[in-house]
């Protein structure tokens, strides 16, 4: 039993460091747009994107973590190994895609990171297709909404303040990027942080240490602390990749670009599907800069990113199966 509750203990340590590689990784997400736009130094950005982080706790429900935990893999073939080998495999991805300055998913990397654990020890059989559904299908829609509302709602800022000032515009659009900021940042922390609960809820039930499937509230509290704590500390590799290679923004499409991405956050959250958030705040500035001229778009910049998406699952899935076979190597 000792071993089991060390095993149990090293895998919940791994989880949450995953979730604050994820809140290092995608602070970008979170702060890119506030600081390109000089709205917030970088410093400031990264309390504030912290602060809603884990204000999330109090205002989201769990159905994401449900999801991730019990509805991808099934929970009869899952081992301490598995779930090891699946959190391993991602934090590696994560730490090559940061290296390499990519704003690529967290979320992905751990969703291929577990199914390749579980896929390397029991087969294809081991993956719930219709848990995979939702997922696969907001690969496309989330960016894609996050595009669509950015353009439509910078559109409709250019229309209403056609007959503003330029230094009155930028004013207001000042202070309601921090709206916006904390608004993104709370779906960021309410989507991200609940697939580290899922897995670490998923490591208890399968090691008995709950009878039924559910989210502890100690797992909660510990999974977005973890989060923020990495927001906090800031990937700052990434910061430029989002907040200035891709378009230019300035203060009004900031706001657009940001609650165009929590929008698609919170109707993914809802619906239970846990989803990339960097997806989706790059397809909103895509969107914002788009607006302007599709010239104004680094498209180069963005094609990489998309190869990067691309070969998150299948890479992350390869590296969760390696680590599972060499975990086993060492814990037969």
């Amino acid at each position: 039993m000792s071993l089991i509750f060390s095993t149990i203990g090293l895998i919940i340590i791994v989880a949450l460091i995953f979730d604050y590689i994820n809140g290092f990784h995608d602070a970008a997400n979170s702060i890119a747009t506030v600081v390109s736009t000089r709205v917030l130094s970088p410093g400031l950005a990264v309390l504030w994107a912290a602060f809603f982080n884990f204000a999330a706790a109090a205002v989201v429900g769990t159905a994401v973590a449900r999801t991730v935990g019990s509805g991808m893999v099934d929970l009869a073939v899952v081992t301490q190994s598995v779930i090891l080998g699946g959190l391993t495999g991602a934090i590696i991805w994560n730490l090559i895609t940061w290296y390499f300055a990519l704003p690529t998913s967290s979320s992905h990397a751990l969703f291929g990171g577990y199914a390749g654990a579980a896929v390397a020890k029991a087969g294809f059989g081991a993956i719930i297709v219709s848990g995979w559904i939702k997922t696969i299908i907001f690969i496309v829609l989330a960016p894609l909404i996050g595009l669509i509302v950015g353009l439509l709602l910078m559109t409709t800022i250019y229309w209403v303040c056609r007959n503003a000032t330029p230094t009155a515009a930028d004013r207001w659009f000042r202070k309601l990027q921090l709206v916006s900021a904390a608004t993104y940042s709370l779906m960021h922390g309410a989507n991200d942080a609940q697939k580290t609960m899922g897995i670490i809820a998923g490591a208890l039930f399968t090691g008995g240490y709950i009878s039924t499937f559910h989210i502890p509230i100690w797992v909660e509290i510990a999974a977005y602390t973890a989060i923020a704590l990495g927001t906090l500390s800031g990937g700052w590799r990434i910061i430029k990749t989002m907040g200035s290679k891709i378009t230019k923004l300035q203060p009004m499409g900031g706001f657009a670009a940001e609650t165009g991405a929590a929008v698609a956050i919170a109707t993914a959250t809802a619906m239970g599907v846990g989803i990339s958030t960097t997806h989706t705040i790059t397809g909103a500035i895509v969107g914002v800069g788009a607006t302007r001229r599709l010239s104004a778009v680094r498209w180069g910049v963005a094609r990489q990113i998309v190869w990067a998406w691309i070969l998150t699952i299948p890479a992350s899935a390869t590296l969760g199966a390696l680590m599972y076979s060499a975990i086993r190597m060492v814990r037969p």
